[in-house]
């Protein structure tokens, strides 16, 4: 089956669509992006993407940082992703990239004077992590950028040799993934994830202003803990605080809900998927698919029916 990207204002063949080595942004990192999951629901054989405005909102926050100027609205962003997930006609999860990138072909990092292009793709994605049980995770030895460095609250792809770095070397001391601190030396992230702690029956997550992307599955788990009764807050968490928590679970587009059961060899909990999250995961995988009506505003249908 033929799969399409948009590029540059058109649908086009995705084995067809290039872009110059000499690119801006492919030399010094100068896109923003966001990374967006569509669900399938065979019940219903209905695709939904899952928050699709609020990733477009935060994309177009990005741009400001950038120095960039949208090619296009809110709504063009949101009606260009229903119509490319319609033309490559999925009946299977799918993960969705809008990128804006500077495309000028140009030496020098300058953000001004440069050309903004918009490229949006997708695939079939299914888990982002192998190990349904939990995972084992590590403290990075690498810090998380700071706000004065290059801004965690803003996707852009060069900031991600940092999470590259951060993912990598936890992968080969034996490690799923890691949890990062930021100069501070207080709890941050995960490599490109935000982190939930669970203590006493309270869901905790680190403050906005943490050096943390501030996720839109983030505010989904705060959200869904309400309606579920948990209470939460949001507060700076130290390192030796992670190792006795409940329950500890990373969130995101791609990690979803996922446990953490050890972090530097030392057990969480019960070694398993406590309960809060368990409660939060199920309740998740619901909402993402359309089923639980209260949350229905989340999910655009891509089909018509």
């Amino acid at each position: 089956m033929t799969e399409y990207v948009f590029l540059d204002g058109e649908y086009i063949e995705s084995d067809k669509a290039t872009i110059p080595v000499r690119t801006h942004a492919f030399l010094y990192g100068t896109g923003v992006f966001e990374g967006i999951r569509a669900y399938y629901n065979p019940d219903e054989d209905q695709m939904y993407i899952f928050r699709m405005k609020e990733h477009y909102e935060r994309l177009l926050r990005s741009s400001k940082v950038m120095w960039m100027r949208s090619p296009h609205t809110l709504d063009e962003y949101c009606k260009i992703t229903v119509d490319l997930l319609r033309k490559n006609e999925y009946r299977q999860n799918a993960y969705i990239r809008p990128t804006l990138y500077k495309s000028s072909i140009k030496v020098g990092p300058a953000l001004y004077d440069n050309k903004d292009s918009f490229l949006l793709f997708s695939t079939p994605l299914n888990e982002y992590y192998t190990e349904d049980k939990g995972l084992n995770v590590c403290v990075s030895n690498w810090r998380r950028n700071s706000d004065n460095a290059i801004p965690p609250s803003v996707k852009v792809t060069g900031a991600y040799a940092n999470a590259s770095l951060i993912k990598t070397d936890a992968h080969y001391a034996g490690f799923d993934d890691a949890i990062v601190l930021n100069e501070a030396g207080q709890v941050s992230e995960g490599s490109a994830m935000n982190l939930c702690f669970v203590q006493n029956g309270k869901l905790i997550t680190t403050n906005t202003t943490d050096d943390i992307l501030v996720g839109v599955t983030r505010n989904t788990v705060l959200e869904l803990a309400k309606y579920l009764g948990i209470e939460t807050v949001e507060r700076a968490v130290d390192r030796s605080e992670v190792y006795v928590f409940d329950e500890v679970f990373c969130c995101g587009t791609g990690a979803q809900i996922m446990p953490i059961i050890a972090v530097d060899h030392r057990v969480i909990g019960c070694g398993g998927t406590g309960p809060i999250t368990k409660q939060i995961q199920n309740l998740y995988y619901d909402v993402v698919k359309g089923k639980v009506k209260e949350f229905k505003h989340w999910c655009t249908p891509v089909y018509d029916r």
